[in-house]
């Protein structure tokens, strides 16, 4: 069985797939300072949980987009799954798409993952949104090139700033007000309308500048923790793709298996 690593800037997803099928998935908080020793033994417990053990693991597949992150998970490989750890974006792992952008080395693993998988679902242009510690708009054409997209601040980067910089502003949860007015009554309801009708202004805004520069309809595809909560409040949205990352991974380490 293939376990697959994506070591985002907030949380570390571990994913158990037989094949293209995730059998479970577990997240823990991202910690560069965590050994391999501190991760299998967590991981170890989980296994067992789901009726699986660490001799069922025969390949592991990491994406980071935290450099110091990658040593304990390639150590974790090696020493208790006795393997060596495919990383995405190193070889022998190619991706096996066209990075059309000026600078290909610097785009982010999850962002290729994410137009790999997304293009594998979905043979059109494409908008892959992505709800992590940054929301990232990925563009990914009819052929499954990747063209370069945005990167902005997350919603909960964005109203963790705000609290920090404005003494008297209480800290809020991230839900949609209770209606849809924009004129608030309350600093509360203010700063909810602010942060998410805001929010969802800034992804319409967006979504339509790049489908007017792309000049053809593109197919806008969702994932990460709060497409859920965005995809119920914005028709902009065509599919909710919630594992794509994981997904990603898995098509990459089929690819490796051929080559």
């Amino acid at each position: 069985m293939l376990l697959a690593i994506d070591a985002g800037n907030t949380n570390v997803v571990f994913a158990l797939l037989d094949g293209r099928e995730i059998k479970t998935r577990w997240r823990i908080a991202t910690d560069p300072r965590r050994t391999a020793d501190e991760y299998v033994v967590w991981l170890n417990q989980l296994l067992q949980l789901e009726g699986y053990a660490i001799a069922d693991v025969d390949a592991v597949i990491v994406a980071t987009v935290v450099p110091r992150a990658l040593h304990n998970l390639q150590v974790l490989a090696e020493k208790y799954f006795k393997t060596t750890a495919l990383v995405a974006g190193q070889a022998p792992v190619d991706w096996g798409i066209e990075l059309d952008v000026a600078e290909p080395g610097s785009v982010g693993a999850d962002r290729v993952v994410n137009a790999i998988a997304a293009h594998h679902l979905y043979q059109d242009d494409l908008i892959v949104i992505d709800f992590g510690t940054a929301t990232t708009f990925d563009v990914v054409d009819y052929s499954g090139a990747y063209k370069g997209g945005v990167i902005a601040p997350g919603i909960n980067l964005s109203l963790d700033a705000l609290v920090a910089a404005a003494a008297k502003l209480p800290k809020i949860a991230i839900e949609p007000p209770e209606n849809r007015s924009v004129i608030g009554r309350t600093t509360v309801d203010a700063m909810q309308i602010g942060v998410f009708w805001g929010y969802v202004a800034m992804m319409e805004g967006l979504v339509a500048r790049i489908r007017a520069e792309i000049g053809r309809p593109a197919k806008v595809i969702s994932t990460g923790g709060l497409a859920v909560l965005f995809n119920d409040n914005s028709d902009i949205f065509d599919a909710i793709a919630p594992d794509l990352t994981i997904l990603g991974l898995a098509l990459l380490h089929e690819r490796s298996l051929k080559t």
